[in-house]
């Protein structure tokens, strides 16, 4: 049976459904249609909701937000998480109103269609604390705390914003401590005796790669972003007792899934540097831009097999594999260089601010978690020593 035609009624219209029940809407002052968000039983409830509406829109106390909010409620019963997700990825902005980063917004599309796979067809209002703690547990008892925080952490933040914008009424992201758990295992940075092994092993194209990670502290993308244009050398001079070989680090490079490899920005405006080396690399430095590098100003320093390509993760561990494993460390990330780079610079003196500074973080605290001192005291008895 066809729903019957609308009711005249002095502000509104009035309708009663199939089911016997009664839908009221109205046009607001936005000149959008704005229905209930329920049916009634009886005519009079529909009129009555009918006269609150025109008293909030005599008295201006009507607001299109709280119209809209009602329609959001509305879509957030059917509309899914996968759906809302991609929405969300599509528009989000940081704080200097920029879009999501290519690298970041492909990261966010992995871990909604991997570890949050789960809720993809789950309409938004779907989701409860429940639903949340039962599949958190899982991803824990598999054994990726780490992955399972970061999942957790991009769903708190996807569902936060569905509660702005009226989709559902709470977050059920309420587990406490779940976007911060880690596996617990810690970044050991290679001791001087483990470097020197792998530099003596790796591919000669690659030892100033390794070198320049160990003491610049530079990320991988950064790295294999740097050209012979970036490299600045300053020869001793009166002014100066030795060469300066400085690093102008003001790009990176990100591989992204189905895009390639796409030059950008650093990983925050901090990131932005300049690094001077230290002067006993610099003749390694140097051997290599003569050795390996194109006379070229745009002529990366560590190039892909074809000269001009930048050179992918994989095809680097190829060389940096045999390596770490002549050192006996199997176990060291290539990552473990930055904080070898952060160690030392702290055992140098390096306080806090100039660690943040050389690092490229935007906080101290960033730069504190690099740091490995544990021979800081028997340095510091050195010195003191040295004093005496």
């Amino acid at each position: 049976m066809a729903a019957k035609r609308k009711r005249r009624e002095s502000f509104g219209a009035v309708r009663k459904l199939p089911s016997g029940r009664y839908q009221a809407s109205y046009t607001g002052p936005d000149g959008e249609r704005h229905n209930a968000p329920q049916t009634f039983h009886a005519i009079e409830d529909a009129r009555g909701w009918l006269a609150r509406k025109r008293i909030e829109i005599e008295d201006g106390e009507w607001s299109p937000s709280g119209a809209k909010a009602i329609k959001a409620a509305k879509v957030g019963k059917t509309e899914t998480f996968a759906t809302y997700a991609e929405q969300w990825i599509s528009t989000r902005t940081n704080r200097h109103g920029d879009h999501l980063r290519p690298r970041t917004a492909s990261e966010y599309r992995r871990l909604v269609g991997g570890p949050l796979s789960t809720f993809s067809e789950v309409r938004l209002r779907g989701i409860g604390t429940e639903e949340v703690r039962a599949w958190y547990s899982a991803l824990i008892a598999a054994g990726t705390k780490t992955q399972a925080a970061r999942a957790y952490e991009l769903l708190k933040s996807i569902l936060s914003t569905a509660v702005q914008d009226g989709r559902i009424k709470s977050n059920p992201c309420q587990i406490r401590g779940a976007a911060s758990a880690s596996t617990g295992k810690k970044v050991v940075p290679p001791t001087a005796a483990e470097l020197q092994v792998i530099v003596a092993k790796i591919a000669p194209q690659y030892k100033a790669a390794v070198i320049i990670a160990a003491w610049s502290g530079v990320r991988y993308g950064e790295l294999t972003e740097l050209r012979r244009k970036d490299i600045e050398i300053l020869k001793a001079d009166d002014t100066i007792s030795t060469d300066v070989i400085a690093l102008n680090i003001a790009r990176a490079v990100a591989h992204v899934t189905g895009e390639g490899y796409i030059v950008g920005q650093t990983k925050s405006e901090a990131g932005v540097r300049t690094i001077v080396l230290p002067p006993h690399v610099n003749r390694i430095v140097e051997d290599h831009l003569r050795e390996h590098v194109n006379p070229f100003p745009e002529s990366l320093l560590f190039p892909a097999a074809d000269g001009h390509s930048h050179l992918a993760q994989s095809s680097f561990y190829k060389h940096w594999n045999p390596a770490r494993i002549a050192a006996k460390r199997p176990d060291l990330p290539w990552h473990g260089l930055r904080h070898y780079g952060a160690t030392r610079a702290a055992l140098a003196g390096a306080t806090l601010k100039e660690l943040q500074s050389r690092l490229g973080h935007s906080t101290v605290a960033a730069a504190m978690r690099y740091q490995h001192t544990a021979g800081r005291d028997e340095e510091l008895a050195r010195r003191m020593s040295d004093l005496a």
